[in-house]
């Protein structure tokens, strides 16, 4: 065990992929004799050579169209979209086809590759280069949905996303790239690809947060505790398929939830996310579901995406909103967890 970073981590990823399956191809924007704008590929043009880490022209659509020929031709390719918003060319590839190849051939035609996305604000980008553009691959039935907020699972995750057999999409929250934490990435310690993990136990309010959401929604759990508030953080870490069995246990148990995303709210994943908290949790809740997101604007300017991205102190705000006077509707209880 050691200090890595995020960006180690999916480098690490990327190689051991490589080497384990000849059928690997890396390719994208710069990431083969640069390394990736943010050096996620360094080195493995070096290591692999110019036939399966290479570099591309900036034409999003025909890189994924590319891809999905090779997926087609029996190989497993690799795709970086250098920026969240960059990937909105290649979209229609990746509904029309990407999304529905397996379904479109009756399941005779699996595309097994991996889009990566480098997504989310908090670097002091401009707009197109600080989106957070889940919702959009979340509702294209067809796609899974990854997204890590630590090293480990960024490992891990990217891992299991290149063995799939389908389409993932792999969201890789920016402003964690340079994130450290102590992790072994010889033997696996994360969790499956589709389970979310408890990052912090609690029993008053459970935090769900995904990405770039979690270290706030833990840094909160934190000064919730200074007030007296015991709150469990849940990070989802994979969008779609989504966990309803942790999520649900979890706000059934504390009767409180609050929702956490970097994204706009309206019409978010947040929002599928409350809306099937309600469903499943009616009866246990002692307070609705609340959500903490951007605001309904483009992405601001550098010096004021602090006042854009959701903090801890207005994740503070939602915990206190909470109504820790009430208490759940206990007649109904039995029935909903049946």
């Amino acid at each position: 065990m050691g200090t890595v970073t995020m960006a180690q981590a999916l480098n690490a990823g990327l190689r051991d992929s490589l080497t384990e399956d000849d059928r690997v191809l890396v390719f994208g924007e710069d990431v083969g004799r640069l390394g990736g704008v943010f050096r996620i590929t360094d080195g493995l043009r070096d290591e692999f050579g110019e036939q399966r880490c290479f570099d591309t022209p900036l034409a999003e659509s025909g890189l994924v169209g590319f891809a999905v020929g090779l997926a087609m031709g029996g190989f497993r390719p690799v795709v970086e979209l250098q920026f969240d918003a960059f990937a909105y060319p290649a979209f229609e590839q990746i509904a029309s086809h990407v999304a529905k190849m397996r379904n479109r051939t009756r399941g005779r035609v699996p595309l097994p590759m991996v889009i990566r996305v480098p997504y989310g604000g908090g670097i002091g980008g401009v707009e197109h280069h600080s989106d957070s553009s889940e919702a959009y691959y979340a509702h294209t039935p067809g796609l899974k949905v990854v997204t890590p907020a630590t090293a480990e699972d960024a490992y891990w995750l990217l891992r299991d996303a290149v063995r799939d057999p389908d389409p993932v999409v792999f969201l890789e929250p920016k402003k964690l790239y340079w994130s450290k934490e102590d992790a072994g990435l010889a033997r696996r310690g994360a969790a499956p690809t589709g389970r979310a993990v408890i990052r912090r136990p609690g029993l008053d309010a459970t935090l769900l947060a995904y990405g770039p959401s979690v270290p706030v929604a833990i840094d909160a759990a934190v000064e919730a505790a200074r007030d007296g508030i015991d709150v469990e953080v849940v990070d989802l870490r994979t969008l779609v398929p989504f966990d309803d069995e942790t999520v649900t246990a979890s706000v059934r148990r504390t009767g409180r939830c609050v929702v956490v995303q970097e994204a706009h709210g309206f019409a978010g994943v947040g929002a599928e996310i409350v809306a099937r908290v309600q469903e499943r949790c009616f009866h246990s809740l002692a307070a609705p579901v609340i959500r903490v997101a951007g605001f309904d604007v483009p992405y601001p300017p550098p010096k004021l995406e602090h006042a854009y991205l959701p903090g801890v102190d207005r994740v503070l705000d939602a915990i206190h909103r909470l109504q820790f006077d009430d208490q759940p509707d206990v007649r109904h209880l039995a029935r909903e967890a049946s």
